[in-house]
């Protein structure tokens, strides 16, 4: 009777079992025949690549710039074949590929014009867009044509765009320059009278205003003092660029952006038509008219029926299969110190004191590497991460190869205190640098937890036992304990920089005390050597190592796992990234660049658990 009862109870849970196992063995087998799908596809797709083509003659260059530019890719080799499948986050360009792609294009005889497309081009400062245009204009000085195209065209991409012997745009578009403008929001009201968060700013140096946002309502007026100086001068300077490139009078630019909602208002609001009569661009196009037009003076695809082109990728493709062998020539090494400084390991994008130092000694014990390189893109960060990496420029020089740094958009602060010890620094006359200074910051929250009904309270066996604990009041000796680090901070940063600058603390303290400098006045100041971009500072490395012509650029960076390579690979191939942008998942809806604004703006604050409170020499400069 018993096994009776239990018969149908057993049967059922016996059943549900079945359903359970059926369901599970479906779906693994449902991944293990995609997994066979993506193989087969994948060779498939090898099989039947035609591999890299001879380029035709009469080809044109497309570089299209729809992307941020970058000195090295800031996600992982894999994230960026998927992301690029997906349109998860916005695509980067590295600056090196783009310059190498256009030296080649000069010499090549198959390569008759570059054709450059803006939208969705993007930068995060001006020196390496500098270095772009040199490129440009080189290429253009060798007889050969650049033709620049965008819908639309914001300040950084017209500036791109002017380089072109011809810019064309579309009739609905419009170019506008506006200037250059540094905002940012200040929380001290919020933090400190609405939510009852205390926060103690430590700092040396009137100019460092980093922190200024969490301690006051409005800038000070010595960061409105030094931020103004700095941008006037890059500003006129990228005025005079454009004025140069387009053939135009600089006051008669000038007027024009200066009056530019009158003269808007006198075309009846046709941006495009007034950026044609200011003769900013020769030509208003639609995408099609465009394509037509290039048609016309080039050859003819039969395949695509469109003008005989090649992509930025496709040319590096074709641009480095003579050089996959291995390269016996001496090297001067290029380690790219780009982003946030922070501790310990770090990914491309971000520089980890060690990691960053580590690409530094692999340089330094590479005999092959007879110079190095230092390519500096960051506003700083912490300050023991930055010791570290200047630590290693002093190794790489003790064992007899000569280190050049090049300064990119931004190399302040910390950014500044890895490259006070190369053996010459170079920086473009538009670069973002100085900023020497050290600065604290601590908050405490017990009015927070009052609000609430909550306190602290307890005992220790020293005056400093639980001192650092943010739910109890500052005690005025603590505050002086950190002020005291932080001073002396600031004296080693000042006497760094005199030692490695053959000069003084008290000089040094001139020009540091926070305050930051374009790049020309920092030359005019002796923090840097040499005005100059990339490709100069490149030549002067080749020239301290005393290698002439004949040597190889070297990257340094973490290398590529097989399968890292193999997905890399896998994404070059246009047949295989539409597999790609099927098999992975969904983007999901997220403002991305809202997200990562707010990581950089936060990210000088993470202090890894490693002390309660900590010196931090980090520049808020973007513009």
């Amino acid at each position: 009777m018993s096994e009776a009862k239990r018969g149908p109870i057993l049967g059922f849970f016996r059943g549900v079992w079945s359903v359970l196992t059926f369901f599970q063995q479906l779906v693994f087998n449902i991944f293990f025949l995609l997994f066979l799908l993506f193989a087969f596809v994948f060779l498939l797709a090898i099989a039947a690549s035609p591999g890299v083509q001879p380029i035709q003659e009469d080809t044109a260059l497309v570089l299209d710039l729809d992307g941020r530019l970058v000195e090295q890719f800031s996600s992982a080799p894999v994230d960026r074949v998927i992301n690029r499948a997906t349109g998860q986050a916005q695509p980067e360009i590295q600056l090196r590929d783009l310059l190498r792609a256009i030296e080649a294009a000069r010499e090549d005889k198959h390569i008759d014009r570059i054709v450059l497309l803006t939208d969705g081009f993007s930068t995060s400062g001006f020196a390496a867009l500098r270095d772009l245009a040199t490129a440009l204009r080189e290429f253009r000085d060798s007889g050969k044509q650049v033709v620049a195209y965008g819908t639309d065209l914001e300040q950084r991409q017209y500036y791109l765009a002017a380089q072109a012997d011809e810019v064309y745009m579309d009739p609905q578009g419009g170019v506008l320059l506006e200037g250059f403008g540094r905002y940012r929001m200040y929380y001290r009201e919020g933090l400190q009278e609405k939510l009852g968060v205390d926060v103690h700013l430590f700092k040396v140096g009137e100019y460092k205003s980093a922190a200024e946002p969490y301690v006051l309502d409005a800038a000070s007026p010595e960061a409105r003092e030094a931020d103004l100086y700095w941008m006037n001068d890059v500003w006129q300077r990228f005025v005079a660029d454009i004025a140069q490139a387009r053939e135009l009078e600089i006051d008669a630019l000038n007027a024009m952006i200066n009056e530019l909602p009158a003269r808007v208002q006198a075309a009846q609001g046709n941006l495009g038509q007034l950026a044609l009569d200011e003769k900013l661009v020769d030509g208003l196009r639609t995408g099609h008219e465009f394509e037509q037009m290039l048609v016309e003076r080039g050859a003819l695809d039969e395949e695509n029926q469109t003008f005989r082109q090649i992509g930025l990728d496709g040319y590096l493709m074709h641009v480095d299969r003579p050089h996959l062998g291995p390269d016996q020539r001496p090297k001067v090494a290029v380690v790219v110190a780009q982003g946030e400084i922070t501790y310990g390991e770090q990914p491309p994008g971000t520089v980890g004191g060690e990691s960053t130092a580590a690409l530094l000694r692999a340089a330094r014990e590479d005999e092959s590497v007879k110079a190095v390189l230092l390519r500096v893109d960051s506003p700083g960060g912490g300050v023991f991460p930055s010791e570290q990496i200047r630590r290693e420029v002093e190794l790489v020089k003790a064992a007899g190869k000569p280190v050049v740094v090049s300064m990119a958009n931004v190399a302040a602060s910390g950014g500044y205190w890895i490259s006070m010890n190369a053996d010459s620094i170079y920086a473009d006359e538009s670069t973002i640098t100085g900023s020497i200074g050290i600065f604290g910051l601590w908050m405490t929250v017990p009015r927070v937890l009052e609000k609430i009904g909550v306190s602290t309270d307890g005992v220790g066996t020293t005056p400093l036992a639980g001192a650092f604990d943010p739910t109890r009041p500052l005690d005025p000796n603590v505050g002086l304990l950190i002020q005291s680090v932080i001073d002396r901070g600031y004296a080693e940063f000042i006497g760094k920089v005199a030692e490695a600058r053959d000069g003084t603390p008290a000089e040094i303290d001139q020009h540091a005390r926070g305050r930051v400098w374009s790049g020309a006045q920092a030359k005019e100041r002796g923090l840097v050597d040499e005005l100059g971009g990339f490709q100069a500072a490149l030549d002067a490395a080749a020239k301290l190592g005393e290698l002439g012509d004949d040597y190889v650029v070297s990257y340094i960076e973490k290398p590529l796992t097989p399968f890292e390579q193999f997905v890399v690979n896998m994404g070059k191939s246009s047949r295989t990234e539409g597999l790609l942008r099927v098999l992975a998942p969904t983007p999901l809806m997220i403002d991305r660049e809202t997200l990562a604004t707010a990581e950089r703006e936060l990210a000088w604050l993470d202090g890894k658990g490693r002390s309660p409170f900590r010196a931090v020499a980090h520049c808020l400069c973007a513009y």
